[in-house]
């Protein structure tokens, strides 16, 4: 099986409920969602799963190699691979003909057909209802192979019809290397990227960038002015900026995409996907602004978290390796509250996922670090 799917072995849950369903006795699943963290292997492994899928009853080892051959290409006739075509949504034209139409047609020359989905956490709620059906009465040759990142937003309908199949996160130095082989950053900044990312590669590029690092400078920011007793400062603010700043990013991508569809688009239907693109980018840029208010207050949890490992001595533990100095003069001057520290940060993240005034849950924050710091 791991000659089947190679790169699997790293992936012991993986390993073991795609191993089921392979091999001359397995009976595979008509709904899997592959999940974990960006740059884990799951499309790598989406693939060769599906070159095993369409390979099986070809009886030979060679026509099973040109199969895998035509899926690594995606010319295989019997392979649908589905992104997202609208502005950071999969929309129901993605799904509509391409999987729900196509799962009706039997194969073209294999035993079953396979689709691969990707960002399926990117499902609005018109192409969700169109794939459940299929979800919930596939045909006995069709397969689907649902890709995700974010596992925690895929919606529930989709979610609970699939065999779950989770894949873990790279070691820090392997994320650590393929940042500096990616050019522009140096190894102590892309160990520090690395590791603060908790094993998400996706999220160890975003540090690495121009925006994450504004987003990192701000939360660091916010976190040492508090435990300066430097409330006055009102730094909440530029986290709070930072995180605006990253939900306009995500809104320009939306644009961009947006002049590329108006191009090709008739004339006749440009207001209309105009009107799409203006709401879409509202969604885009709220969910991007969330995350990376929740991923800036994630840092200001790790810079305390890092200050209790420094003040154990446990610096191979510590997570900012590029701040080192910092962090031991915040140990030095008030290392004694980091761990209460951690879980009032925990508590705000929590507050302001519940819809909590933002600004407020952020200067309360402070005050309480503040506090922590003077006593």
């Amino acid at each position: 099986m791991d000659a089947a799917l190679p790169g699997i072995e790293a992936h012991p849950h993986a390993r073991a409920v795609l191993g089921a369903g392979l091999g001359p006795h397995g009976r595979p699943s008509h709904a899997y969602l592959l999940y974990g963290p960006a740059g884990a292997g799951k499309r790598k492994i989406a693939r060769a799963l599906a070159a095993a899928l369409l390979a099986d009853g070809t009886g030979d080892a060679e026509t099973a190699r040109a199969v895998g051959e035509r899926v690594e290409r995606g010319t295989h006739p019997d392979l649908t691979w589905v992104k997202p075509s609208g502005a950071a949504e999969m929309l129901v034209s993605d799904i509509d003909e391409p999987v729900v139409a196509a799962a009706t047609r039997t194969p073209f020359e294999a035993q079953r057909r396979v689709f691969v989905i990707e960002a399926v956490e990117t499902l609005n709620e018109q192409a969700a209802n169109r794939l459940l059906k299929t979800l919930e009465e596939p045909p006995a040759y069709a397969h689907l192979v649902l890709v995700s990142d974010r596992k925690e937003e895929v919606m529930a309908t989709i979610s609970s019809r699939c065999v779950h199949v989770r894949f873990d996160a790279l070691a820090a130095e392997e994320i650590a290397r393929g940042l500096v082989a990616e050019g522009g950053v140096d190894e102590e900044h892309a160990r520090a990227c690395a590791r603060l990312a908790l094993g998400d590669a996706g999220r160890a590029r975003v540090l690495a960038s121009e925006e994450g690092r504004a987003l990192r400078e701000a939360s660091e920011g916010y976190v040492r002015s508090a435990l300066e007793g430097e409330t006055g400062k009102r730094k909440w603010m530029d986290l709070l900026a930072a995180a605006t700043a990253a939900g306009a990013s995500a809104g320009e991508q939306v644009d961009e995409r947006l002049a590329q569809e108006l191009e090709l688009a008739p004339s006749k239907e440009r207001r209309k996907l105009e009107r799409k693109a203006q709401e879409g980018r509202k969604r885009v840029e709220r969910r991007a602004r969330a995350r990376a208010l929740d991923r800036g207050l994630q840092l200001v949890e790790l810079w305390l978290r890092d200050m209790m490992c420094a003040r154990e001595g446990a610096k191979e533990l510590v997570y900012a390796v590029d701040s080192m100095g910092e962090l031991e003069a915040d140990v030095k001057a008030h290392g004694g509250g980091a761990r209460r520290g951690v879980e009032l940060v925990r508590e705000t993240r929590a507050r302001i996922a519940l819809n909590v005034g933002e600004e407020l849950a952020l200067e309360a924050l402070a005050f309480r670090l503040q506090a922590l710091a003077e006593g």
